[in-house]
Parts: C-alpha cells; sequence; structure tokens
C-alpha cells in the first residue's frame, strides 16, 4: 500500500511538473494534445476570454478531455451559439454531466429569449430538479394554454426561501390576476420569517393591495426593534396586519431571546384569535428548543393544535428529550407524518419511549427493524438489544480483468485525469455518472478501482451506495494509517475516533481545502494550525504543510485531545466542540446530566449535529476494521454533566475558539 500511495504521489508530481516546465519555460504547442493545453483552455474559460479559448481548443483534438474544451466554447457564446452545433454536442456527449449541464444552461438562455420552439423539443430531455428551469417550462406551457397553466406555479409559492427571475414572473402575473389573494401572500410571509428570510418577508408585504398593506412604519418596528415594539404593544392585534407583524415580531424577539420574548407574549397574547394564539405560543417553543431552554417541552405543550412544519416537529421531540418526558416524545413522533416519522432519528426515539413506558415488546420490535441499518441508531438500536456491533462484509473478489475493463471506460479515465489536474467539481461530476444506478457488485468494483488509484473520497462513497452486499473495508479505509495511527498514540486518543473524524472530514483527500479555508485530512484551519505549531514549537510551520497528511494529522490530532481534557474527557463533547468550537459544545450541556445521545440529537447547529452522530457512528465501524478493543456506542456518547467550566477556560486570544 505505501508503495502504491508513493506512485500516486509522484504521477501527480509529474503531471504538475509538466505542466509548470510547458508553461514557465514557453514550450511551443506539439503535434499531440498535451494536458498543458488543457489547462490553457480552462484558464482561457475561466477569464471569459472566448477569443483565446478559440486559439486554444484545436490543440485539444483527440485530447482525452476534448469534449471540455468544446463545452466551454460553447458556453462563453451561449445566447448566440447555432442550435445545430448545440445539439450536435449533445448528442455526441449524451449520458455525460457535460451534456446534461449544457442542456440545463441552454434551456434557461432560450427561454430568456422566448426561443419556445427549440425549448420545446430539449425540455423533456432535461436531467434532474431544477426550478428555474421548471418555472421556464410553465412559462412556455402558458403561451399554448393560457393562464390557467398558473396554479403550477403555487408550489414556488409556497415557501420561505426566495425562487429564482422565472418564477418571479410568474408569481407577478398570478398576483396581476388576482390568483394569489392576500390570505396566500400572508401565507407566504410566516414561511418567510418561519425561515428566518426577513428580507423575503418585507418583499412579500409589499405585494398586498394596498387596502390590507401595512403602514411601513409599522413593519420598521416589527424589524429594527422587535421586542420593544412586541413589548409595549406598539403593534396592535385588531387587524390582520397588525395580527401577522406582531407574530413577526414575536418570531424575530425569540430568536434572540425565547424567554424574554415570551414574558412580552403573555402581555398581549389573549387578544389574539386562538389560532394566531396558538401559533405565537408555536414560535416561542421552538425558538426555546432551539436555545435548550429547559422551560421549552412545557411551552410547546401551550402549542398544542397549532399547524406545525417539519423542523418545528423535529424540535418539538427534541425538547421533550431535554425534558426526560418520553410520554411527550412518543406523542410528538405520532404527531408526525409517516413520511418524516419513519426517519431512523425518530424510530429510535419512538421505541425508548415505549421501553419507558414497559412497553417492551413493541420497543423491540421498533429496535430489531433498526438493527439491521449501519448508521448511528442502528448502531444504538442493535445495542438496545443487547448486541455487539460486528459488520459482516461480503467483498467482490478480486477480479484483475474487471478493474482493467472498468478503468479503460472512458469516463472513468476522464475522473482520473480531472483529478490530477487539480478539478475536484469536475471529477466528482464524472464519477458520479459512473456510479449512479450501478448493482452493488458494480458499485463494489468502482470502489476498488478508485482505491487502487488514490481516489480515497470516491472509493468510500460508491462503497457506501450498496444496498445489500456491503464490504466494510471499503465504506471504512484505513489509507494514512502510519501517519493517523502515530499521530493518535501520540496523542493517547483512540485510533478509531481520530480515523472517523478524519473520514467524516475529508474522506482522506490530503490536499483537499474548505469553502472556508480548512485544509487537509482533518480540515484544519490555518490560524488554529499556528495556534498549534506555536504550543508545540514549530517555528518552521508554513500553511502549506497541512497538505501533508503526518503534520495535518499531528496538529489535528493535538487539537482534538486538547479540546477533550477541557470538556472532560467526553469523546461527544470534543467531537461537535472539533466542529463548532468549544465554546459552543461547552454552551450546550444542560442544567441536569444528560445522556450523550440526547445531547447529541440536541444540538442546535444542523450540521455539527448530523457530523456529532456520524463520526461516532464511524468510530465503531473503525474499531472493527482495526481490530480494536470492543467500547459500546453507548459508553462513547456517556453522559453528559452540567455546565461547570467558564467559557473563558478556552483561549480566545491565541486561537478562533469557534473553529478548528
Amino acid at each position: 500500500m505505501q508503495a502504491m500511495r508513493a506512485m500516486h504521489f509522484l504521477e501527480f508530481a509529474a503531471v504538475r511538473a509538466a505542466l509548470i516546465l510547458a508553461f514557465g519555460f514557453g514550450v511551443s504547442a506539439e503535434a499531440q494534445p498535451t494536458d498543458a493545453d488543457f489547462v490553457a483552455a480552462r484558464d482561457a474559460y475561466r477569464a471569459g476570454d472566448a477569443a483565446r479559448l478559440d486559439r486554444v481548443a484545436p490543440r485539444l483534438k483527440d485530447h482525452l478531455l476534448e469534449q471540455y474544451a468544446m463545452y466551454w466554447q460553447i458556453r462563453l457564446k451561449l445566447d448566440d451559439a447555432d442550435p445545430e452545433r448545440v445539439k450536435a454536442f449533445l448528442t455526441r456527449n449524451a449520458g455525460t454531466p457535460l451534456a446534461d449541464r449544457l442542456r440545463t444552461a441552454w434551456l434557461k438562455s432560450l427561454a430568456k429569449r422566448e426561443q419556445w420552439a427549440l425549448f420545446a423539443a430539449e425540455y423533456p430531455k432535461r436531467a434532474g430538479d431544477d426550478t428555474e428551469l421548471d418555472c421556464d417550462a410553465i412559462q412556455w406551457k402558458r403561451t399554448r394554454d393560457g393562464d390557467t397553466v398558473l396554479d403550477e406555479a403555487r408550489p414556488y409559492w409556497a415557501t420561505g426561501q426566495d425562487q429564482p427571475e422565472s418564477c418571479q414572473a410568474l408569481f407577478a402575473v398570478m398576483l396581476k390576476t388576482q390568483r394569489l389573494t392576500p390570505d396566500d401572500i400572508w401565507m407566504r410571509f410566516r414561511l418567510a420569517h418561519e425561515a428566518g428570510n426577513s428580507r423575503l418577508a418585507a418583499r412579500v408585504v409589499g405585494e398586498l393591495p394596498p387596502a390590507d398593506r401595512p403602514a411601513p412604519r409599522d413593519l420598521e418596528r416589527a424589524e429594527r426593534n422587535s421586542a420593544q415594539a412586541l413589548a409595549k404593544g406598539e403593534l396592535r392585534p385588531t387587524s390582520p396586519a397588525g395580527r401577522e407583524l406582531a407574530l413577526y415580531a414575536l418570531d424575530r424577539a425569540a430568536r434572540s431571546d425565547a424567554a424574554s420574548a415570551r414574558e412580552a407574549w403573555l402581555k398581549v397574547r389573549d387578544r389574539f384569535p386562538e389560532p394566531d394564539r396558538l401559533y405565537g405560543n408555536l414560535l416561542v417553543a421552538h425558538q426555546a428548543a432551539r436555545q435548550l431552554n429547559p422551560a421549552a417541552n412545557e411551552w410547546y405543550r401551550e402549542a398544542e393544535g397549532a399547524r406545525q412544519n417539519s423542523e418545528q416537529r423535529a424540535w418539538r421531540v427534541r425538547a421533550a428529550l431535554r425534558s426526560r418526558s418520553w410520554p411527550d416524545v412518543a406523542r410528538a413522533v405520532d404527531a408526525m407524518p409517516d413520511d418524516q416519522s419513519l426517519d431512523p432519528a425518530w424510530r429510535y426515539w419512538k421505541a425508548r419511549a415505549l421501553a419507558a413506558a414497559g412497553e417492551s415488546e413493541d420497543s423491540t420490535r421498533l429496535y430489531a427493524g433498526l438493527a439491521t441499518e449501519h448508521h448511528f441508531y442502528g448502531l444504538m438500536a442493535a445495542e438496545a438489544l443487547g448486541a455487539a456491533i460486528m459488520p459482516v462484509s461480503e467483498p467482490l473478489p478480486p477480479d484483475a480483468q474487471a478493474l482493467t475493463e472498468f478503468g479503460a471506460r472512458d469516463a472513468v479515465q476522464r475522473v482520473v485525469r480531472l483529478t490530477a489536474l487539480d478539478l475536484r467539481p469536475e471529477a466528482l461530476r464524472e464519477w458520479q455518472y459512473v456510479v449512479r444506478g450501478q448493482s452493488d457488485e458494480m458499485l463494489l468494483l468502482a470502489a476498488e478501482f478508485a482505491r487502487r488509484n488514490g481516489l480515497y473520497d470516491r472509493s468510500i462513497n460508491s462503497a457506501d451506495r450498496t444496498q445489500r452486499r456491503h464490504d466494510f473495508a471499503l465504506r471504512y479505509q484505513t489509507p494514512y494509517q502510519g501517519e493517523i495511527g502515530t499521530a493518535a498514540r501520540d496523542a493517547q486518543l483512540d485510533e478509531a475516533w481520530v480515523y472517523g473524524l478524519a473520514r467524516q472530514e475529508s474522506r482522506f483527500v490530503a490536499d483537499i481545502v474548505s469553502s472556508a479555508g480548512a485544509v487537509g485530512l482533518m480540515q484544519l484551519m490555518p490560524p488554529t494550525a499556528k495556534w498549534v505549531a506555536r504550543q508545540t514549537g514549530r517555528a518552521d510551520f508554513r500553511t502549506p504543510q497541512l497538505e501533508n497528511p503526518g503534520v495535518n494529522a499531528q496538529f489535528g490530532t493535538y487539537y482534538l485531545r486538547y479540546v477533550l481534557d477541557r470538556l472532560d474527557g467526553l469523546p461527544v463533547l470534543a467531537t461537535a466542540a472539533y466542529n463548532a468550537g468549544p465554546g459552543r459544545a461547552q454552551a450546550w450541556r444542560g442544567a441536569l446530566p444528560i445522556e450523550g445521545a440526547i445531547y447529541a440529537e440536541t444540538i442546535p447547529f444542523n450540521e455539527t449535529r448530523d457530523y456529532v452522530k456520524k463520526v461516532l457512528a464511524n468510530a465503531m465501524f473503525y474499531q472493527a476494521q482495526l481490530g480494536l478493543p470492543y467500547v459500546a456506542l453507548k459508553d462513547r456518547l456517556g453522559m453528559v454533566t452540567p455546565n461547570a467550566k467558564s467559557l473563558a477556560s478556552f483561549p480566545t486570544a491565541d486561537h478562533p475558539e469557534d473553529s478548528r
């Protein structure tokens, strides 16, 4: 493996060196297309330089990535592109990500130019969902069938998110023809402020008929000083507009401080009709639950009968968990629609609630269904049944010929070449098309090919997709075992946990850089890495060294050990801290001891909540892969005691507390 990895990096370095030589010394174009020509074409496209691209593109004839240059040429002149040229490209490259991306872009261009005949011919061939394109399609149908098709745009109106311009044009017609009533407008207003989209909320209010529209100063009061406007009764609930603005102000105030907002709400809520009163109670309870207020469960009871969205229903369960009210947990899950209640999280917590109520037969049935699934809740359910987690693999027997044939595919070769040229998004898209719709056996073959070529992220993701035949050695790979294992031992950390974290952070792509600037295997932020360098006396450290797996593992494990020591040695807290910062992980502790599983379930940040569960589940699989002593997931989660330490115990001057 070490030799194979070394070869992979040598090949990578060779490609880069060739590019540097080609450009640094002004090598002229050769008869055969080169990767240097491809990079020149890519740079011209990124610069929007169509003339330069047109000069370079012919040199890529018969190059493995020639289609990319052709795609870029068309994209830079899409509005003026010859339809026959576009269709020829789509036909020649059918079934590739470039063809589907070009078709989507061309359809949008055709819609803007109202070239509906061409649009109608290509729209049925589109791939995937695209809201802008869907609204373009309604525009096209309207030219054919008239305004009766406008009702198809209603689902795009009924959201708290901004919508593309093509949808906005439909909404304008619907408003003008009164297909959207004031009730529809207030409905979207609520959806917008529930989503925290205050700009959309203000814009939607402006669509009301003048007679129903609130005064601008009242809207400003609700937005600028929500708590004060609510407490002083400045927004009178004697009209629909006044009530909606008061509820808007309540929502905004509750996002900052649910307890204070509730105090103001109690003074005025009796003046509201019951549906609005229940809705106001719900707004407060939801934000209180997200703020981990111990009273949130009780406040949710006051909102019974209010219509809840999926997020509010989820936090209803979490509020009950924080209060250790198992009857409320069961009722909250039962109140969910089927598509939500069947989520593994709610099936598990319903089983726990049934067990707490002494309904062991029903709880066992739910646990048994979950225990066959390979995720956090499946592992928890298996332990509830008294079973140890021992994943059983059914690997695909090695087949050199099958691997050779798979690697010879043009699409697979493009993935390898694009990766070598550091075009990761393009390589990922190509790989997704390679593995989509494949059988378990083909997915495992693809995963093995990717592993052998150092494409660990694609290998893991492919192995993760199997439905019945699983290879956990591919799902939970252990590359860089020397670097990660040594770093974990030096920091006296559980190697399975460190591997679980690195897998979640980077899928073992050593030189990956996130959109936030985090680098490498353990996704370290440069300021945090510099802090670690100071603590460890590494005066020679420079940020590019984070792409070195050994350096990254050493720095990442040092920081992980640091937060673990300051969070009572609890992996669940340290994992949350690694993702969201130790200050937040500390603040999320309760006033009373709670199970680590409940702590993880009630983390307010969606990303961190998902991250913690996946990292700790990963660790369970890695301990099996590494042959380490069995540690139960329940023990890894432990009990989270009340917040006894001050946040001041975490340094903020030397390194950013809330990033790694």
